[in-house]
């Protein structure tokens, strides 16, 4: 067994084809085959079943696949805990961020990030918090930036700052004239929510203390895909949504009129840098980390006047 062909199995799994497989590996799809078939001689199980296609991994095959991507990342971690002690900041980083965060974060330290560290590869992915979870764990991912805690014994979790919640209604939906709305006061009949899968989504039911089956508006049952969708929705229908702050400094001044605060204690989600236990790049992390935090326009609200309602 040897490091090759554990790379080839990983990319017959991803293409699910041997010949577009092989070509991404640049060898020849005969031996591509042949060091396939040495591996699962050796190993005494089938790792993919031929029989269909697109080809897929037996179910003994999707374990020995996923740790083979651990092992991959491993090898790859060692190298680039070589290049941290030698003082170097260079190659791959491949970040996932959550989609609730990623447009307005994003634009605020990426430029500067990369002018300063020319020798990395960026990659970025806008998935859900279960995929960034799932795929730091098989070493797909370098880093996750997302809402925290997640408590997962297999990661680490790297503060970078707290942001409140606001309400955004719409100019004809009035909250009894409050200007400071505890989640009591909120209709919860009106209220827009994003689909199953984004972590606000949950924030929002934590909040509210809501079921999934209560949160409906009459007889129309839509869950967006976007906070931007959400927004929209309210700018044309009487009623409201709940949006993290850095959403809301992206309103125009006439729907900055239309957010309300919460009262204290004020909701917050805590949004953390995440990687494995195990991650060598820490020099890399800490300039990450920093390039961020410096780049957050609002004071982190502090923890006497606020509370996370994040729960994983």
């Amino acid at each position: 067994m040897n490091f090759q062909q554990l790379e080839y199995i990983v990319a017959i799994d991803t293409f699910r084809h041997f010949v577009i497989a092989s070509q991404k590996c640049n060898i020849t799809q005969p031996t591509l085959s042949m060091m396939v078939q040495k591996l699962e001689d050796e190993l005494g199980v089938k790792i993919f079943d031929r029989n269909k296609k697109p080809v897929e991994p037996t179910i003994e095959g999707i374990e020995i696949i996923n740790r083979a991507k651990r092992i991959l990342a491993e090898a790859e971690r060692l190298k680039t805990y070589v290049r941290e002690i030698k003082g170097e900041i260079s190659g791959d980083l491949r970040i996932g961020i959550i989609p609730t965060l990623a447009p307005y974060l994003l634009p605020l330290f990426l430029k500067n990030f990369i002018e300063k560290h020319p020798f990395i590869n960026v990659f970025i992915k806008e998935i859900v918090t279960d995929e960034i979870i799932h795929k730091l764990k098989t070493g797909e991912l370098d880093i996750g930036i997302l809402a925290t805690p997640i408590h997962e014994k297999l990661l680490t979790e790297h503060h970078l700052f707290n942001e409140e919640f606001f309400v955004y209604t719409s100019q004809k939906e009035e909250v009894n004239g409050k200007k400071y709305l505890l989640p009591t006061d909120l209709d919860i009949s009106k209220l827009w929510l994003l689909e199953e899968g984004h972590c606000l989504r949950n924030q929002i039911f934590n909040l509210c203390e809501l079921k999934i089956n209560q949160a409906v508006m009459s007889n129309l049952h839509y869950e967006a895909g976007s906070i931007e969708t959400l927004i929209n929705m309210v700018d044309k229908q009487s009623s409201l949504t709940i949006i993290p702050h850095l959403a809301a400094l992206n309103l125009n001044d006439d729907q900055k009129l239309k957010l309300k605060e919460f009262a204290n204690p004020k909701p917050i989600r805590q949004i953390s840098l995440v990687v494995t236990n195990s991650f060598p790049r820490l020099n890399l992390l800490n300039e990450l980390k920093n390039e961020i935090t410096k780049t957050i326009p609002f004071e982190s609200p502090i923890s006497m006047n606020a509370i996370s309602i994040f729960e994983n």
